[in-house]
């Protein structure tokens, strides 16, 4: 089948599957406790896709063009059983790739369940090695040790894993270089994600991101880097290389150097909606179709009619007005 394009001409070629809304953090630019407290409503498993539903979708989203998915949250190991679907999506025709997105709080556990189950890469979130720092940000006193911990156990399975850190101006930024060292020791590529205004209550302002040039101009006063070259069209990450050992070093600019003209990725939220935007305000039912009975081939088609008609490029567009005004999708639903 010839490859669709959008409204921009932008292919398919990433499908970001939020497995649950559920996580045990509480980060504040994420799931700020003061919104999602000990009694906050999350979806009961009924309105959660089954596997089976998951993994029919991700065949159909196969046969479109998508190459690589990836399993997110909410935390998507507290998803009872996730072996089992990881399983099930190896086994797709035409998925080249699949990779998760952990905390890495539950990582201990199910680390070589997981990797039996044929997952090979991991994208992990660490946001300071300062413990008090941590344990604030997280919002539920967990010390980096755990995590830390848990990163070694997975090395040891065999997994290919990059690290996650979000950075706020007044928050952690002094945490950018220690960091930096820990994981270069180690020859782990770290990516350094700038703030972004994702969902409705992270309190997000211009004022709180520190930049990628910021963060550049941190690490190159300490270190000789080199660019490295794009690995694949619609990559995220601007990536460089230290020239003594050869780790990489990463940075999502959503902010300061938006991508949105190479974005190559669809979201399926836990409940079963296709968003075409990490800034999206609504999103196409795809769980209403598969359990009305539709088939494949129809299901295909309305995938493709919104693909075609999507022109999404927020990031592009940003401003301080319609960062405050427009309402958007909570991160714990629709999936980093």
């Amino acid at each position: 089948m010839e490859a669709i394009v959008d409204k921009l001409g932008r292919p398919i070629r990433d499908l970001r599957i939020s497995v649950t809304d559920r996580c045990n953090f509480r980060c504040t630019y994420c799931m700020p406790k003061e919104i999602f407290g000990d009694d906050y409503a999350f979806l009961p498993k009924s309105e959660l896709l089954s596997f089976e539903e998951i993994e029919r979708l991700s065949s159909i989203f196969a046969s479109l063009g998508v190459k690589k998915l990836r399993l997110t949250g909410g935390e998507p190991l507290m998803r009872r059983d996730l072996p089992k679907l990881i399983a099930r999506l190896t086994e797709i025709e035409g998925i080249e790739d699949i990779g998760l997105t952990t905390n890495g709080v539950l990582l201990g556990q199910y680390a070589k369940p997981l990797y039996e189950a044929g997952l090979r890469r991991l994208n992990m979130s660490l946001d300071a090695l300062d413990p008090e720092l941590f344990g604030t940000m997280n919002g539920r006193g967990i010390k980096p040790d755990l995590i830390l911990s848990n990163i070694d156990r997975a090395k040891e399975v065999g997994f290919d894993i990059k690290m996650n850190m979000v950075v706020q101006k007044g928050v952690n930024e002094k945490e950018i270089l220690p960091m930096a060292s820990y994981f270069k020791e180690r020859g782990m590529t770290l990516r350094f994600i700038e703030f972004m205004d994702v969902g409705n209550d992270n309190g997000w302002s211009f004022e709180k991101v520190v930049t990628k040039k910021e963060i550049y101009d941190m690490l190159k006063a300490e270190y000789e880097m080199e660019p490295a070259e794009e690995a694949y069209f619609g990559e995220v990450a601007k990536r460089y290389r230290y020239l003594d050992n050869g780790a990489e070093v990463g940075f999502i600019t959503s902010v300061s150097e938006s991508f949105c003209s190479s974005c190559t990725r669809a979201r399926l939220s836990s409940e079963g909606k296709l968003y075409t935007c990490l800034f999206a305000s609504s999103g196409f039912d795809l769980r209403e179709l598969i359990r009305s009975g539709m088939q494949d081939d129809e299901i295909r088609d309305r995938i493709i009619s919104v693909w075609e008609q999507r022109g999404d490029r927020y990031s592009d567009e940003r401003t301080e007005q319609t960062a405050k005004n427009r309402k958007k999708i909570d991160m714990s639903y629709i999936g980093g």
